[in-house]
């Protein structure tokens, strides 16, 4: 920010579609974002105006040849609209932008910014789908080709653009160096309904005379193993399209399509697979084969593929990539079998990736790589709770003197320890690195405390989320599932939105579970949905099918993009409509109907389910009616954001009835409510379906239950994002904090104190008394009941969306704060947490929050963000609407005579300050 000026400085941070210059762009009216350089107390923006061009050298001259806005009146500086003419494929747009504050005095015009469009219309393809006949079988991978083109530039060029895409997985070399900055793409959509294409600048990589473009063509979610079932769900073998465009020097475009000129050879893949691992021959290494002068008169035509393809459309990413390296530390090394050598290697936290591994060996030597999130109590892998995936890699060397290197190319695995067995020598393993991947999603969020156990449950939940957002939210990573549960997702999904920068992630997702969704309105489990898994549950139930009305929302809040809302309403409105004529007396999944129940309160401690424990005891009907209801309400505020006025009051007027039949089946007249369960108290409490009078009732109930479980939780999936929200917003905020900070099993700290790095699927998935859990589903990085993460930022830290959903309040233009540390009448003794910090990169700007208490003191050091404003909420319940700017407050504070308590004293007057 400026430091002092009398005026704003120029505007910073342009983003297109959430992008920096992106390429590549599928929006034909994109939409455009900035933050305000502006550090003067109190000031906003009054207009803009932007400024965009065909060519940067014009821009200088504030000549805009494709937009001028002229000065617009607005506060406004996201979600703008772009308003120049029509776009085209591979269009190129420069722009800039200048704000106006309070008094209509200019900034200085930002820096340039740059989009570029990509092939927008299917005309625009002159490639070919291309293939080889290798091919595998259900059960057996096939071995991964190569692919290549030689073509000639005859000068030299001013830009080069590479649009590509997979029904597989794909890599990229050109003239003998990777072309490409994504792993495994295309990623993972339905093939049979649409395919995502990338967009890639080449420039770099070319050259006058010959060239070479060389790709890995791997099976991937297309033909290999998806989820428990076999392979070749979508297709038999994978096959390619790409085009390179080049623009001359002189201006003249030259395209190099797939189509029959090209060849291909066996590379030293023998297999590949997402699931099962990789298995290589370095010996039969195609060195070279991009590289002018190599010898490809062994090599085959390609065959052309007849690829029924409904929907080839941009990819809007963000892509995956890798992330972070860590070393490897060696544990020891033992005799194997046959007179091989087995080294064990702990990368020290449980990532999501694959190994580099460095190593000098004889020709021929034969090594095999296994994996394991922890390790048995003789120190070898379990690897028991991976169930049918094989999850290892194996490496023939080929034997360089110089050594050679290992990095699996189309595979993923959840591990943090690693056993390389081979006839080694002692000192052959160089080195060992995790590569960490995920879908580079920029962090925003940042959340710490002066206790310890809970900064380490923070950053376990941020790489839970990091190491389960690979292209889509998939529940885990290790074993063979790895599938986008849409209930995991919604449950994770405000937590995650704190974290990282989740809006084109979810947008695309949100585009799968569309895709997923059947005529008849049903959501299913998981999204996309594998073909072979159409046989399972198409209704994903109660808290999973209800992803397709809460994502958006949740996005939206987030981030204030009304087109998410828009193009998920038809899909939200189908579902309730099924729900309605499904449920005609607003009981969602009765027992005793041929319906699908649901999965209950997944991993729930108080099962007491006859056909699966796992569900919980919490009523399925319960559950299904109370999702209905906070399903419809959110339905109805999406219908008034959106204008849709009729559809405001049939969805409000539907969970009035909803309500009424919920507390008609499950509530009774004193305030119970049926099953007596955890979850069951939450979902009344925070849904709102319990009358005033019955909430005490219903919250000395919900603490009488923890406190005969010995002061311990027993919520599963369903449960546990609500359960500290209810005890806080109900006058418990002490218990609250008694469950965040238990450190004994079942409890969010327990695994942290067994050595967790990552979110475990279950509360006792390793216990001391017990050991591990049923292997069939003990998953140890599993983002689910880290929702708790939500609670951190927004209770303990205290810093949220304002409640109010005015477009000028809402996604942060202006925040809700409200620390509630631990103190009052009800804590005991010193108070277990007496400082918090974190900051949100909003799209308007960044939030900070500072607090403490210090002696007989609270402060709170908090800044709002140029254009924006925020409530706070102090400790004594005293409001202050604050405007941009730093302010600072004090709370006095005193301890009780009796008992050393910390309590509120009276009030003097809130220090503030800004500037």
């Amino acid at each position: 920010m400026t430091q002092g000026n009398s005026m704003a400085g120029a505007p910073t941070r342009l983003r297109c579609e959430y992008l920096e210059n992106p390429i590549g762009l599928g929006e034909t009216q994109p939409i455009l974002s900035w933050w305000l350089n502006d550090d003067r107390a109190a000031e906003v923006q009054t207009a803009y105006h932007v400024l965009a061009a065909s060519a940067p050298r014009q821009l200088e001259d504030d000549q805009a040849d494709v937009w001028d806005s002229g000065r617009v009146p607005s506060s406004e500086t996201a979600q703008i609209a772009f308003g120049g003419g029509p776009l085209v494929s591979m269009q190129r747009v420069w722009w800039k932008v200048r704000s106006y504050d309070s008094d209509g005095v200019a900034s200085e015009w930002s820096a340039p910014a740059c989009f570029e469009m990509g092939l927008l219309d299917v005309r625009d393809w002159r490639a070919h789908w291309i293939g080889t006949p290798l091919m595998g079988s259900k059960g057996t991978p096939a071995r991964v080709p190569l692919l290549r083109r030689s073509f000639e530039l005859p000068q030299r060029i001013e830009r080069a653009r590479l649009y590509i895409t997979a029904l597989g997985v794909y890599d990229v070399e050109i003239n003998g160096q990777r072309a490409i900055d994504a792993e495994l793409p295309p990623g993972w959509t339905d093939f049979r309904k649409r395919v995502r294409y990338q967009s890639y600048d080449v420039t770099e990589r070319l050259r006058v005379g010959e060239n070479v473009i060389g790709v890995w063509l791997g099976d991937g979610w297309y033909c290999g193993f998806l989820g428990p079932s076999e392979r070749q769900q979508y297709g038999e073998r994978p096959a390619l399209l790409a085009q390179l465009e080049v623009i001359l020097a002189d201006g003249t475009p030259l395209v190099i399509a797939t189509d029959g000129d090209w060849h291909w050879q066996q590379s030293e893949l023998l297999y590949a697979d997402l699931i099962d691992g990789e298995s290589v021959d370095a010996r039969q290494r195609q060195e070279g084969f991009t590289t002018r002068g190599f010898d490809s008169s062994g090599w085959l035509p390609v065959e052309l593929v007849n690829a029924d393809v409904p929907r080839l459309e941009a990819d809007a990413g963000p892509r995956i990539r890798v992330l972070e390296e860590i070393e490897g530390s060696l544990v020891r090394s033992a005799p194997g079998e046959l007179g091989t050598q087995r080294w064990l290697y702990d990368l020290g936290e449980n990532i999501v990736g694959r190994i580099r591994l460095s190593i000098k060996a004889q020709r021929g030597t034969a090594l095999t790589v296994r994996y394991a999130e922890r390790l048995q109590a003789n120190d070898d892998l379990y690897t028991e709770n991976l169930r049918g995936a094989r999850a290892t890699d194996f490496y023939t060397c080929a034997g360089d003197e110089q050594g050679e290197v290992f990095e699996p190319r189309f595979t993923v695995h959840g591990f943090q320890y690693v056993e390389v067995s081979g006839r080694l020598r002692d000192g052959a393993i160089e080195q060992l690195t995790g590569v960490v991947l995920s879908s580079a999603l920029p962090r925003i969020g940042e959340f710490s405390c002066d206790q310890q156990l809970v900064n380490q449950l923070q950053r376990n939940i941020a790489r839970s989320q990091r190491g389960n957002f690979l292209d889509i939210p998939t529940d885990c990573p290790q074993r063979d599932e790895r599938l986008g549960w849409t209930g995991d997702a919604q449950i994770f999904a405000r937590t995650a939105a704190f974290n990282l920068d989740v809006s084109a992630f979810f947008a695309k997702w949100l585009d799968d579970i569309r895709d997923a969704q059947t005529d008849a309105g049903v959501v299913p489990p998981v999204a996309p949905l594998p073909p072979e898994l159409l046989q399972l549950h198409i209704d994903g139930g109660p808290a999973w099918s209800d992803a397709i009305v809460i994502c958006p929302w949740t996005v939206y809040r987030c981030c204030g993009d009304r087109r998410i809302l828009e193009r998920n309403y038809a899909a939200m409105a189908a579902f309730i409509a099924n729900l309605e004529e499904r449920f005609p007396d607003l009981i969602r999944g009765q027992p005793g109907r041929e319906s699908w129940h649901g999965f209950g309160d997944w991993l729930a401690l108080d099962g007491t389910h006859r056909d699966d424990s796992r569900a919980g005891g919490t009523p399925r009907d319960l559950i299904g009616t109370a999702f209905f209801c906070y399903t419809a309400k959110l339905l109805a505020r999406i219908a008034g954001v959106l204008g849709n006025l009729s559809d405001l009051e049939r969805y409000e007027e539907l969970a009035q009835r909803i309500r009424t039949a919920f507390r008609r089946r499950f509530v009774t007249q004193d305030g119970r409510v049926a099953g007596e369960t955890q979850t069951g108290y939450v979902l009344a409490l925070h849904f709102g379906l319990l009358d005033a009078a019955e909430r005490p009732v219903a919250l000395d109930a919900l603490v009488r239950n923890i406190e005969d479980r010995g002061g311990a939780l027993s919520t599963g999936f369903v449960g546990t994002p609500y359960l500290l929200h209810a005890l806080t917003q109900n006058g418990r905020l002490d218990l609250a904090y008694d469950l965040l900070l238990r450190t004994d099993a079942p409890g969010w700290l327990y695994p942290i104190t067994q050595g967790a790095t990552s979110i475990w699927e279950r509360w006792d998935g390793w216990t001391r008394r017990d050991g591990f859990q049923d292997p069939a589903m003990n998953s140890f990085n599993h983002y689910a009941l880290g929702a708790v993460g939500e609670w951190l930022y927004s209770v303990l830290l205290g810093l949220d969306v304002d409640p109010d959903l005015a477009p000028t309040r809402n996604a942060y233009r202006s925040a809700r704060i409200q620390p509630r540390p631990p103190i009052g009448e009800r804590f005991d003794g010193e108070p277990p947490i007496r400082r918090a910090q974190g900051s949100l990169e909003t799209l308007y700007g960044r939030y900070e929050v500072a607090w403490q208490l210090t002696g007989a003191e609270f402060t709170l050091d908090v800044l709002v963000p140029p254009n924006c404003r925020a409530t706070v909420i102090l400790p004594d319940d005293t409001v202050h609407e604050v405007a941009a700017g730093r302010h600072d407050f004090r709370v006095p504070l005193i301890s009780s005579v009796e008992d050393g308590i910390p309590v509120l004293q009276e009030v003097t007057k809130p220090a503030s300050k800004a500037g």
